[in-house]
């Protein structure tokens, strides 16, 4: 693994899951993993060789370490990580199948990270070096100490240089459209590469979208340009999914740049794990960038990363550069490998 070149903020917790597709009221058992919106990125890009650093705080217990080391394992430096407050967020997730959606219950109100202080994280250390910082809107939905825990660390990220990326990620059980549009309309000064969908740029963020008469490919290319135009960035992503159930999908993506948009193949996904499938597209647009691929080839690179996530149980995509090149540019067999 090389020195990091990634950091990730945001919060880590528990998901609890019933085995298979069990409903909640029938699961006698939990299948434990960790996660995190942003973590989910970090352990993607170190799938893929990329030095990650995960930034976030955990409570000073024996749950908080299994957190970490769950992390530690899939190849992500962890010392950026604080210690303190009572509580790990929990997620419990209901997997989805055919005709039944899934279903996520969150139970994170005073979990460590939401406590968190501006002072629990030195954006000096973290941050120098770096050339990518990657954040989420879930980190400021969790209240003022961890907005301005992030606003410190965006800003810094500017001073220094570095890239910063932001998934807009909003989940309508944590703040209303309103709240969510005030508090990311101020952050986005600091961003360079916007991560959503239309509805986040016409809805959340504001911008005047035309949506009438056009597919969605075409919304997302409109949007696209709006928030590129609007906060001169360097690029916005997005993906278009089609869910006829829960078990088959559509998946198409593209990516614009001030020189045009690039649109990616369109795949069905037998779906085995729906949760996640956004952090692997966006560690495979990271990737992407990072290593000198141009557009075509990098939102090639991001769907297929996502598409390949989809296959995996868990919110980790860990599927390899390799994994992921077969499937964006080589045959895309899904034969036995033997």
């Amino acid at each position: 693994m090389e020195k990091s070149r990634v950091a990730t903020f945001g919060e880590l917790m528990i998901t609890l899951s019933p085995r298979g597709f069990d409903r909640f009221v029938q699961a006698d058992d939990f299948v434990v993993r960790y996660t995190g919106a942003e973590s989910n990125v970090a352990v993607s890009l170190a799938c893929f060789g990329v030095g990650t650093d995960v930034v976030s705080k955990v409570p000073a217990n024996d749950i908080g370490q299994a957190c970490v080391n769950y992390h530690r394992r899939f190849g992500v430096n962890t010392d950026f990580i604080a210690r303190g407050g009572d509580r790990l967020g929990l997620i419990y997730m209901e997997a989805g199948v055919s005709r039944r959606p899934s279903v996520v219950i969150y139970d994170r109100a005073g979990s460590a990270f939401s406590k968190c202080d501006r002072s629990d994280f030195d954006w000096d250390a973290i941050l120098t070096g770096k050339e990518w910082f990657h954040v989420s809107g879930t980190a400021p939905a969790l209240g003022p100490s961890v907005n301005d825990a992030l606003l410190d660390g965006l800003k810094k990220a500017k001073e220094l240089g570095v890239t910063v990326s932001m998934d807009c990620n909003y989940r309508s059980k944590l703040w209303s459209v309103e709240e969510a549009g005030k508090k990311l309309r101020e952050l986005m000064e600091y961003v360079d590469v916007f991560v959503g969908g239309w509805q986040d740029v016409k809805y959340i963020l504001g911008l005047d979208v035309d949506i009438d008469g056009v597919d969605d490919i075409e919304r997302s290319k409109r949007a696209s340009e709006a928030v590129i135009k609007r906060y001169g960035m360097k690029m916005a992503a997005m993906t278009v999914r089609e869910a006829p159930s829960a078990s088959l999908n559509y998946y198409t993506g593209l990516l614009t740049t001030p020189e045009g948009t690039e649109v990616s193949k369109r795949y069905e996904i037998q779906v085995a794990e729906r949760i996640g499938g956004g952090d692997a597209f966006t560690a495979g647009l990271i990737y992407g960038v990072l290593n000198g691929m141009d557009t075509a080839k990098t939102i090639a690179f991001a769907v297929a990363a996502s598409c390949l996530k989809h296959s995996v149980a868990g919110d980790f995509n860990l599927a390899s550069v390799e994994e992921v090149n077969e499937l964006a540019f080589g045959s895309g067999s899904a034969r036995i490998k033997r």
